[in-house]
């Protein structure tokens, strides 16, 4: 079993390099992607596709993702979300709505969704990436049960995510991040196109600002 945690950086000078020990590079593509403090932000509310992406070589059976958010701001016209893709394939370097061929774990908040299939208020997604420009929604999960907890004490707190992928099985084991419990969510990768790896993690937020930091 390989652990991985979200590994960040600083850009400077046009120049990749190391922040501090141990952070390897990432590669910010659209939004305004900064780092401070030992955390990644992304600083654009409005920016629809922002995406960093970041090098990570996914070849065993099962890999964990742990990292943790936190909201900065955006949301205040009912829509934001952000998320994660996995197993990506190749790395592409201008905004898009996919990212190669990969899932997408995505945490939304959106009072008028133009997906039927997906709940309005709080929710979660799986998508497949199929290309940068094509992505089909697999699953929609209604989290509007926790809508109370987006109080402002709460948002100004990171969020530990804690996400298992059975790369064999297809299975993604996303954690529930408000109990210490053994909580989690499944779900279901398409097992046609099982076992997968991956080169790339791609983060990505869409219309709010957050900040992002690995694992402790």
């Amino acid at each position: 079993m390989k652990k991985m945690a979200l590994a960040l950086a600083l850009i400077s000078v046009g120049m990749f390099v190391y922040a501090q020990a141990n952070l390897p590079e990432y590669y910010p593509v659209s939004g305004k992607w900064a780092s401070s403090g030992g955390r990644l932000y992304q600083n654009d509310e409005s920016a629809r596709l922002a995406k960093a992406n970041i090098p990570a070589l996914q070849d065993s059976e099962v890999m964990i993702y742990e990292f943790d958010a936190r909201y900065e701001g955006g949301a205040e016209d009912g829509h934001g979300g952000f998320g994660l893709h996995i197993f990506v394939d190749t790395a592409h370097n201008s905004a898009s709505w996919g990212a190669g061929k990969s899932y997408l774990i995505w945490l939304n908040y959106d009072e008028t969704p133009q997906n039927k299939n997906i709940q309005p208020g709080l929710s979660a997604q799986l998508y497949r990436s199929l290309s940068n420009s094509q992505m089909e929604l697999v699953e929609s999960f209604d989290m509007n049960d926790y809508a109370d907890l987006l109080t402002d004490e709460n948002l100004a707190e990171p969020v530990f995510f804690k996400i298992i992928a059975d790369a064999s099985t297809g299975e993604i084991h996303v954690y529930d991040p408000t109990t210490e419990e053994e909580v989690y969510y499944v779900l279901n990768m398409d097992e046609n196109n099982l076992p997968i790896t991956g080169k790339w993690v791609v983060l990505r937020t869409n219309g709010m600002k957050m900040s992002f930091a690995p694992a402790q």
